[in-house]
C-alpha cells in the first residue's frame, strides 16, 4: 500500500486488477506479470460491438473520467455503452514501480515503457478478458490522447472511431522539453539519491516544483490573469498553488510520474509509416474527431489542425475553454457540454 494511501480504492474509487501475463516491452525488458487497473461501466452487448476504451493521461487515474465524464445524459452514456478506463502502465494503480511484487523491475529497474507497450497491453486485455476485438470508440485525453492515436494507427482494423482530447500523435520537440522540465523538478531534488528512483518523502520538495511548472503550463495565462482560480473557492493566486495543485500532485508517487513522463515525451506513431508521419496516419480508417482546447500550451490548436490534415476525413473539433489544458478537469461547464456534443456527433456517425 502506498504510504498516503492516495493509490487506494478509497480515495480512487473502485477498480479490479486484471493480470495479462508477460509483456514484453518495445524497447527491450520485460512485465513478467503485467497487471491492469480495470473500471468499467454499464454492460457489453451480445454481439460485442458497444464497447468504448478510454485510456488515463498522466498522473490521471480512471477516478477523472467517472467523476466528470460518464454517466446519464453524458455522450459517454453507460445505459448505452460498455466503457472500459484502463490505467496506463506507471500510473501507481496498473503495474508500477511502488506496487510489483518484481523484483527485478520494482523503483529504479524499472523499465521504460511506451504508449506501444500501454496499447499492446489494453489490446490483449479487451480480447482475452472481455473477448473485445472490435471498439465502437477510443477517447482519450492528453496522454490517454496519445494512447488514442496508437490505437487509431496500430490496430486500425478495430477502431471504429476515435476522440483524441488535447493531444497529438507524435510528440513535438517544444513539448518533448516542457515535459523534461516537470521531470528534471523532480530528479533534481537532492533526495533523489543521485538519479534512482526515490521515495514520496525524500523527493517532497520536488513534488512542489513540479507542481509549479504545471502552474505555468497547464493552466492558460488567461486563467491567471482572470483570476479564475476564485471558481475552485480559493481566495488567492498563492492558494491556487498551496491548496490546490501542490497537495494534487504531493501526494502522487515520484516514480510513477517519472515512469509516465518519459513515456509522454517519446510518444510517436511515425514509426508505424517509416517514421512519417503522413504515411502513419494515413492508415486510419476510423472516424476521428481531433478535439484540441484553445488555451492549451501543451498542445497548441495548430499542431492538432496539422495533424487532423493527415488523417483521412478527420474532423477538428475545438473545446473553447480558458483553463488551458487543466481544461481536461472540467472546471467550467461549457467544457463538458462542448465534449458531450462532439462525442455525441462522432458516436452518431
Amino acid at each position: 500500500m502506498y504510504p498516503n494511501n492516495f493509490y487506494s480504492p478509497e480515495v480512487q474509487g473502485p477498480y479490479e486488477m486484471i493480470g495479462i501475463g508477460r509483456l514484453e516491452l518495445e524497447h527491450g525488458g520485460v512485465i513478467e506479470n503485467c497487471e491492469l487497473a480495470v473500471a468499467t461501466r454499464g454492460e457489453l452487448n451480445q454481439a460485442k460491438d458497444n464497447a468504448i476504451l478510454i485510456p488515463t493521461w498522466f498522473s490521471g487515474t480512471h477516478q477523472a473520467w467517472i467523476d466528470s465524464y460518464i454517466g446519464a445524459g453524458h455522450a459517454l452514456d453507460p445505459d448505452k455503452y460498455f466503457i472500459v478506463i484502463v490505467n496506463q502502465i506507471g500510473n501507481g494503480l496498473s503495474t508500477s514501480p511502488h506496487n510489483t511484487d518484481d523484483e527485478s523491475i520494482a523503483m529504479s529497474k524499472f523499465p521504460f515503457v511506451t504508449i506501444g507497450d500501454d496499447v499492446v497491453a489494453q489490446e490483449r486485455l479487451l480480447r482475452e478478458h472481455f473477448g473485445i476485438t472490435e471498439l465502437f470508440a477510443v477517447v482519450g485525453g492528453s496522454m490517454g490522447a496519445q494512447q488514442t492515436y496508437e490505437w487509431a494507427v496500430r490496430f486500425n482494423e478495430k477502431v471504429k472511431r476515435a476522440a483524441p482530447i488535447a493531444g497529438t500523435a507524435q510528440n513535438t520537440p517544444h513539448d518533448y522539453l516542457f515535459t523534461q522540465v516537470l521531470l528534471d523538478a523532480i530528479t533534481s531534488d537532492p533526495g533523489f539519491n543521485g538519479g534512482e528512483y526515490a521515495s514520496h518523502e525524500d523527493v517532497a520538495e520536488g513534488l512542489k516544483r513540479h507542481a509549479r511548472v504545471w502552474a505555468i503550463m497547464g493552466l492558460s495565462t488567461e486563467w491567471w490573469k482572470q483570476e479564475c482560480w476564485r471558481g475552485l473557492d480559493l481566495e488567492s493566486r498563492d492558494q491556487a498553488l498551496t491548496h490546490f495543485l501542490e497537495p494534487t500532485f504531493g501526494a502522487m508517487d515520484p516514480n510513477a510520474l517519472l515512469v509516465m513522463g518519459r513515456k509522454w515525451q517519446h510518444g510517436d506513431v511515425a514509426r508505424f509509416g517509416g517514421d512519417d508521419l503522413a504515411t502513419a496516419l494515413g492508415r486510419i480508417t476510423a472516424k476521428v474527431f481531433v478535439m484540441p482546447i484553445s488555451e492549451d500550451m501543451f498542445f497548441p490548436v495548430r499542431d492538432c489542425a496539422a495533424e487532423a490534415d493527415l488523417i483521412p476525413g478527420a474532423e477538428l473539433r475545438v473545446i473553447d475553454d480558458i483553463a488551458g489544458h487543466f481544461g481536461l478537469f472540467s472546471f467550467e461547464p461549457s467544457y463538458m457540454e462542448q465534449v458531450d456534443r462532439h462525442l455525441g456527433e462522432l458516436f452518431a456517425s
